[in-house]
């Protein structure tokens, strides 16, 4: 499927006079990778099953975001390899060739996934972090354990990295999501990770008793 020119991927976009608050448009794309992403059954995942989904969740008619929902998968997931068709389900009713067809139910591709680790609300990252890894090319292996040691440690440290990963490419600073590769972060300005980076080389060298002044201290301000 060709993928425009124009096409982008808004789930990090924002309004600009509201607080950095996400757009409609961001918080619907990211609604799709979650309920994707997550164990929801086939009929959860068809296009009306999602509009559905997310309609209950806000309190609103489904009908009413349909359009939306069916022109963030044709025009944006689907064309960019982040989700693609799972299987069709059967129907009992309609137009005989549509029954014959079925309707198409979805899931994440590996792209997709890796997107997935990186919007704040999805919930089962740990499952999906795992699936992403399982599916790694010998070139993606380089940061692979020491991703899966600090999730366990420091989960939101972690998933920051693939929120600026994604939202790099999401920016046009990354060419392509995949292959998998944190070095093309190292030519981006990001001062929170400078600054994390910072801390944890000055943390590493403190005596025992420094360390442990220092956690105290870090208790206190967060």
């Amino acid at each position: 499927m060709k993928v425009k020119t124009s096409t982008k991927l808004s789930i990090f976009d924002t309004f600009k006079t509201k607080d950095n608050s996400l757009t409609g448009e961001a918080k619907r794309q990211r609604s799709i990778i979650r309920i994707l992403s997550s164990n929801a059954n086939a009929a959860e995942r068809t296009r009306t099953g999602i509009s559905r989904k997310i309609a209950k969740g806000q309190g609103i008619v489904w009908k009413n975001i349909y359009s939306g929902i069916f022109r963030d998968l044709d025009e944006i997931l689907l064309p960019m390899g982040i989700a693609e068709e799972n299987g069709r389900l059967p129907l009992n009713r309609g137009p005989k060739a549509l029954q014959e067809m079925g309707i198409p139910f979805y899931h994440l591709t590996r792209k997709g996934v890796l997107i997935a680790l990186s919007i704040k609300e999805i919930e089962n990252k740990e499952e999906l972090l795992k699936e992403f890894f399982s599916k790694s090319s010998p070139n993606e292996t380089e940061f692979e354990k020491i991703i899966i040691n600090l999730s366990n440690t420091s989960p939101n440290f972690i998933y920051s990295i693939f929120q600026k990963y994604v939202k790099s490419f999401c920016d046009h600073k990354i060419k392509d999501l995949l292959p998998f590769d944190l070095s093309k972060l190292q030519n981006i300005s990001d001062e929170s990770l400078t600054n994390q980076k910072e801390f944890l080389e000055a943390f590493l060298k403190l005596a025992k008793q420094e360390k442990e002044e220092a956690i105290r201290f870090l208790n206190k301000i967060t």
